[in-house]
């Protein structure tokens, strides 16, 4: 990785950074771990045994590494090994301490991963979906020569859950009933045969959702600790599917509450978002006591509860760069190097739209007063939002000049059910509504200049880019977008199984059996109404938002004559690499002031410098 000097930008400093995510730690040997770090320039994985303070690196691949289990003796570190991002591939095993890596469970063919787990004295559940069988899932005994056993097949998406702590029970998350959004629960023996039930989606409605948090991690004990929305939210009951036996927990929070539980089993930490904030707190399964953890401002974004009581979690804020932080006081893991630069906080902003108050979160230049360029950058997912935490993508623009923008539109978490089931149907068209009511705040406000407003967002936020630019094409003067949807249609067949399921249940079938929706929810369908220029950088292995689909919508652009440019990498969904984050984000930069001018004190030229470097294996930009 390209060293940090003097003369570094503060916006490339925040990407090269050294970071690191909350460490896991082997349930019976807590001292070891397992963490994410992009130390070398790419992200992999590390172990780190907290009783000597060694750490070494586990994974050392082109692409990177980011999907990693401790045994819970911690004795080996499971990994999974996909082709250059294609995330199609097995489980690997090494030494906790260093070695070969060797196939963790032999003779199970290459797949996508639905779910792991990793029992004590050897044994295994392991998950995998594939376009042929569909998911399947496979219980290993112990022993190093056990073959997997077949223990469920569904031709819809599910996956493992949880393995209970005697290793007798296998929770399983699924959507036999053809809801991909709202998972039905059921808990079977090493067998496949089913021990209990657990479906809110039968209650008519299918509208309810569950989820697996974990087994209690006392012997013996059978609980299952889950999430529901039976009152209109994520939050957590346990069930016992030896029994039947349901217990509501008196955790009374607004937004989304998920729980893990403290290893002893006498408690649950209970991780609440809330309008775009995040905050921890200790339930007692005794007394019924909820006790705040006290945190900072800002975002939690992962917390785990250590055997002696103390909590430690991953804690930033828009402002303030990421920390593992503990409840007993400190840094837990501070990476060696440079700190990341801070930047400026959010200001939160409601805006009346057609289905309710929209929720975005703004940022500006320091001292800077509108109208402003303003990137309107949109989150991924659809099932996600925008949080007060740091993020470097949106602070690059902010040292460039930009205004940022970011709409927790409907179907985003956060703000209960019925704002993240909306989205059905007129699927695209929904957010692109909440987003133009934010678009019109911006404007009257003030704070966005009209004139030099920016689409952008990756993933699921690149889709709503590309149908945005078509249908509101007078709103907009720029759209970028990173590993979009272009094409719904072919992107539909040529998708992970997992999100074709995903897609008809947004849309109420599949492409050729509700043609229209399909059709009124691709951007491809207004590619002709497309006026502003369009950046689209897209992974040639991504199998989410597939290339083929990407280019179908390019050449539509090239045969009209219109301003676009494609940035194709050799990657999956996006880039492990920091130097390919960087290049992607100075491409884009370089794009806007090209078309828009450079705000503020900032040239095209030096916003381009580094986006003229080589594409690499991928191929290189493409203009009209």
């Amino acid at each position: 990785m390209t060293e940090i000097t003097d003369s570094t930008p503060d916006w490339e400093r925040r990407f090269r950074a050294p970071r690191v995510s909350l460490p896991d730690w082997a349930e019976d040997a807590p001292a070891r771990s397992l963490f994410v770090s992009n130390a070398t320039g790419t992200y992999e994985l590390y172990a780190w045994d907290r009783a000597t303070g060694a750490q070494r690196q586990v994974t050392d691949r082109p692409n990177g590494t980011t999907d990693g289990v401790l045994s819970p003796d911690g004795g080996s570190i499971w990994w999974f090994s996909d082709t250059d991002g294609d995330e199609f591939g097995i489980w690997m095993r090494q030494p906790f301490e260093g070695g070969e890596d060797v196939p963790a469970v032999p003779g199970l063919a290459p797949a996508y991963p639905a779910g792991l787990a990793i029992g004590r004295d050897g044994v295994c559940v392991v998950g995998r979906s594939t376009e042929d069988e569909g998911t399947t899932i496979h219980f290993v005994g112990p022993g190093e020569d056990a073959a997997a056993v077949e223990i469920y097949r569904h031709r819809q998406s599910a996956g493992v859950g949880d393995l209970s702590r005697d290793g007798r029970l296998i929770a399983i998350e699924h959507t036999e009933h053809g809801d991909a959004m709202h998972s039905a629960l059921r808990v079977v023996g090493l067998d496949g045969a089913t021990v209990a039930e657990l479906d809110d989606t039968a209650a008519g409605t299918r509208e309810l959702g569950l989820e697996v948090l974990g087994f209690a991690p006392v012997e013996g004990d059978t609980r299952l600790l889950v999430g529901h929305q039976r009152r209109g939210r994520w939050e957590p009951m346990i069930w016992d599917p030896a029994t039947g036996e349901e217990t509501a927990l008196a955790i009374d929070l607004p937004g989304d509450v998920i729980a893990e539980w403290y290893p002893d089993g006498s408690g649950l930490l209970v991780a609440h978002s809330f309008k775009a904030r995040g905050e921890l707190w200790r339930y007692d399964l005794e007394t019924g006591a909820l006790t705040p953890i006290e945190t900072p401002a800002g975002s939690v974004s992962g917390a785990t509860a250590r055997p002696g009581g103390e909590v430690e979690y991953l804690w930033s804020s828009a402002a303030l760069p990421p920390q593992v932080r503990s409840t007993a006081g400190g840094v837990v893991l501070d990476p060696p190097g440079a700190k990341a630069p801070e930047s400026v906080p959010v200001e939160d902003a409601w805006v009346e739209g057609p289905g309710g108050l929209v929720h975005a979160l703004v940022q500006r230049p320091p001292g800077a007063s509108g109208p402003l360029p303003t990137v309107f950058e949109i989150h991924g997912g659809p099932t996600w939002h925008d949080s007060d935490s740091f993020a470097a993508g949106p602070a690059a623009w902010i040292d460039h000049g930009y205004a940022v923008v970011r709409v927790n539109y409907r179907g985003s978490t956060g703000y209960g059910r019925a704002w993240t089931d909306a989205l059905k149907h007129r699927v695209g068209l929904i957010e692109l509504e909440d987003i133009a009511a934010v678009r019109a705040w911006a404007v009257e406000s003030g704070l966005a200049d009209p004139r030099k407003l920016i689409l952008a967002g990756g993933s699921w936020g690149g889709y709503l880019t590309l149908l945005g630019l078509g249908t509101q094409p007078d709103d907009w003067a720029l759209g970028l977008a990173a590993v979009p949807v272009a094409d719904y249609v072919t992107a539909y067949h040529d998708e992970i199984e997992a999100l074709k399921a995903m897609d008809r249940t947004l849309l109420g079938g599949t492409p050729e059996e509700v043609p229209e929706r399909f059709e009124a929810s691709s951007p491809l369908t207004y590619v002709d109404a497309v006026r502003a220029p369009v950046y689209i950088s897209a992974g040639v292995n991504d199998p989410r938002c597939p290339i083929r689909q990407v280019e179908n919508y390019v050449d539509r652009l090239a045969a009209r004559g219109a301003v676009h440019e494609v940035y194709r990498y050799d990657a999956g969904h996006g880039s492990l690499v920091v130097e390919e984050r960087i290049k992607q984000v100075a491409k884009e930069i370089a794009f806007a002031a090209a078309h828009l001018g450079a705000p503020r004190g900032t040239s095209a030229a030096a916003a381009g410098e580094r986006a003229g470097e080589g594409t690499g294996e991928g191929g290189g930009p493409e203009g009209p």
